[in-house]
């Protein structure tokens, strides 16, 4: 089996030349919804994508002391390589902390002011911050034994020894602890999928695509820190598309071509506990490490839901199979409002959305097999994003990887920042740090990562390698 591996200068690729020209744009249809945006939010031209994209170029490289991790900046990411056969995982928790500190010195005054602002979202004009403390530890003992020995001992060396929660420009060990339980502990996240295979792909092959909606920072931190992060575990060897420093999934891809990702669903109708509850992103790790399909990752997640911090989403493929993890917490199922389900193209959805294009699945924001709680008829960005997809996939009869790249970023992002201009609802939005997408006709693995400026409308896929 092939693992992903790292395109670097070799490629004899330099600059950061995009992969795309310009033409005429024909809009694709607004959704026949009375939820719909108004105005024109579409970009003047289209851009037109190669099914490729483009290769990057590595700038420099840094290793830890061992040579356990090694990190090189590329022009767009961070690329990381772990090598856990020849390490224990403290020793690998040691060694990406030294190697990060090398390559990017300045990591501590970055991040810090990033992860109070997510504190403050959980916990606002918080001025003791034991709280916070109670609920990480508690979520931490909550690990797998090495994922645990990992993480702590990461916090510990990227600390140096500076304990407590203090704005003071220094990471803490517990701050670097927080920076991986943030989606566990404090805050949702939003974003969509779409997979396409069969009659709806010009190969008939798979084509996964995922938007990752997260909290950029005030300044856009996150976006100077996107990682693909290569983690040597032979058999259960697995990438990470996620930001330096994190050691759970976001989204990932293992050695078997299995892409995982995690979406919120809301957490509304649910009180927050984090007693006696498990990680999520560290369990799909873990998933990703043990099982070789999607179904099987899927039925995973689903088996464990009842046992995490918030209701979510993961969405799945494999390939030959795509699904999603509708999971509910403890509290949701108590309720009578939710259950856990492995949801595929076969599944009867919610009466109040449809799909009309076979050989597809979409994943918003919203549980949307029948009976389950609904976040559609409630919050109008599932529904406008559900719908727009719906319109976009039916808008041809198939596609190849550049012709769908075109559509998914043919909306405008810079829409409604001013009070005179109307909300919209769009699928790639200010909020958007990273667009994946999982060829799996060829393997290709690409990703358009928002630029540490911020979100713009010209958007480049760089080729992160090949699972």
């Amino acid at each position: 089996m092939k693992k992903i591996t790292a395109l670097m200068a070799a490629l004899m690729l330099t600059g950061c030349a995009a992969d795309m020209t310009y033409t005429d744009f024909e809009r694709p249809a607004q959704p026949a919804s009375a939820l719909s945006s108004t105005g024109d939010v579409y970009v003047a031209q289209q851009a037109v994508y190669e099914d490729a994209g483009t290769p990057d170029k590595c700038l420099e490289t840094a290793s830890s002391d061992d040579g356990i991790c090694t990190i090189s900046r590329m022009e767009h990411y961070y690329d990381v390589h772990i090598d856990y056969e020849r390490s224990t995982p403290a020793q690998a928790g040691r060694a990406y902390a030294q190697a990060i500190m090398k390559i990017y010195p300045d990591i501590s005054e970055m991040i810090e002011p990033y992860l109070y602002e997510n504190i403050m979202i959980a916990f606002p004009a918080v001025k003791d911050y034991a709280p916070v403390e109670k609920r990480i530890f508690t979520l931490a003992e909550s690990l797998h034994d090495d994922q645990k020995e990992e993480l702590l001992a990461f916090a510990e060396e990227l600390s140096g020894g500076i304990r407590g929660y203090e704005q003071d420009g220094q990471i803490s060990y517990e701050e670097a602890v927080t920076f991986n339980l943030i989606p566990e502990a404090l805050r949702e996240t939003a974003c969509s999928a779409l997979t396409l295979w069969g009659s709806k792909t010009a190969t008939g092959d798979m084509i996964a695509t995922r938007f990752l909606d997260w909290n950029l920072g005030s300044d856009y931190q996150m976006c100077r820190i996107h990682a693909i992060v290569h983690a040597d575990k032979g058999e259960r060897s697995y990438t990470a598309i996620s930001f330096l420093g994190l050691g759970s999934i976001i989204s990932g891809v293992n050695n078997d071509g299995v892409f995982g990702a995690i979406l919120d669903v809301g957490s509304y109708d649910q009180i927050y506990s984090c007693e006696d509850k498990k990680c999520y992103t560290w369990e799909l790790r873990y998933a990703l490490e043990e099982f070789d399909t999607a179904r099987e990752v899927g039925q995973y997640m689903v088996d464990n839901s009842a046992d995490f911090t918030w209701s979510h989403h993961i969405y799945l493929a494999d390939g030959k199979e795509t699904c999603c993890a509708e999971d509910a917490t403890t509290q949701l199922q108590r309720s009578g409002k939710g259950f856990s389900v492995l949801r595929d193209c076969d599944t009867p959805l919610l009466d109040c959305i449809h799909w009309d294009n076979p050989d597809s699945l979409c994943v918003v924001n919203s549980f949307a097999a029948k009976g389950n709680q609904d976040g559609f008829s409630t919050i109008q960005h599932n529904i406008v994003r559900f719908n727009k997809y719906n319109e976009w996939v039916g808008s041809r009869d198939t596609f190849t990887p550049g012709q769908l790249k075109s559509v998914l970023t043919s909306e405008q992002v810079n829409l409604g920042m001013k009070e005179t201009e109307p909300q919209v609802n769009c699928i790639r939005n200010r909020g958007t740090s990273q667009i994946i997408m999982v060829d799996y006709h060829t393997g290709n693995i690409q990703v358009a990562f928002t630029p540490a400026e911020g979100p713009s409308d010209d958007v480049v896929f760089t080729d992160v390698g090949h699972y």
